[in-house]
């Protein structure tokens, strides 16, 4: 069922609203504000829970969710068990766009990044934090260093892991391209983790609604390092 803005704005008052972002891995605070806010004209909007262990085969995608990340889960943030809310935005009948959150352990504490995503091309349209905890957090969520995400998939996060190794500084790695915006070691650590979780929101994306479209840049890359290790 969707739920249009006006009655969203009735129905969950600030209790309310915090019981239930308690029992989700990672809600939108005031999510009928903060989807009127991405996208100006949304008419309505739908909340689709999902958890790995609901899935078929969610034991397996657990693994290779870790494995696409390339780093270990935190067992804090990122059990098997954790559940995500996926925002589908709707204007009139129509998919506008999909936004989605995930939480990721950053230097001072957890980081919470959204991603408004492009239903049809799977492009990051905004990046934004609702919750920052870091020294660094001005740089972080400054607009210029925010919108050098926009337009980015996937497959770009994939393509960076064979750059990064065999073409450091190839234009086209997007994703390598990315400044750093900090200035200190816990700065740049927040920055690495930030990276970190726009990268894992887009393979769960991948996973919720895309139905694995970027998967064969994964397969090639892994198979053009693979080769050069030969």
């Amino acid at each position: 069922m969707r739920t249009t803005i006006a009655i969203l704005v009735l129905a969950l008052p600030g209790g309310a609203e915090t019981a239930r972002t308690a029992a989700v891995g990672c809600t939108l605070n005031n999510p009928a504000q903060d989807l009127k806010a991405l996208y100006p004209d949304i008419t309505s909007f739908k909340e689709v829970l999902r958890d790995l262990p609901r899935m078929d085969q969610g034991e397996k995608l657990f693994k290779q969710l870790q494995e696409r990340l390339g780093s270990d889960l935190d067992p804090v943030y990122e059990a098997y068990d954790t559940p995500y809310t996926v925002y589908q935005v709707f204007r009139g009948e129509e998919l506008a766009g999909i936004v989605h959150g995930v939480n990721v352990p950053g230097k001072g504490g957890v980081i919470q990044v959204f991603l408004s995503i492009d239903a049809k091309s799977a492009e990051i349209r905004k990046l934004f934090f609702q919750r920052l905890e870091s020294a660094a957090a001005t740089e972080l969520r400054a607009k210029e260093f925010r919108a050098r995400f926009e337009g980015l998939t996937l497959a770009d996060f994939y393509k960076h892991d064979y750059y990064a190794v065999a073409e450091p500084t190839s234009e086209k790695d997007k994703v390598g391209r990315i400044p750093d915006p900090t200035s200190d070691e816990e700065g740049r650590a927040d920055f690495r983790s930030s990276l970190r979780g726009v990268r894992k929101n887009l393979i769960l994306l991948d996973l919720f609604v895309f139905e694995r479209r970027h998967e064969p840049f994964y397969e090639r890359s892994k198979e053009a390092l693979e080769k050069r290790k030969k």
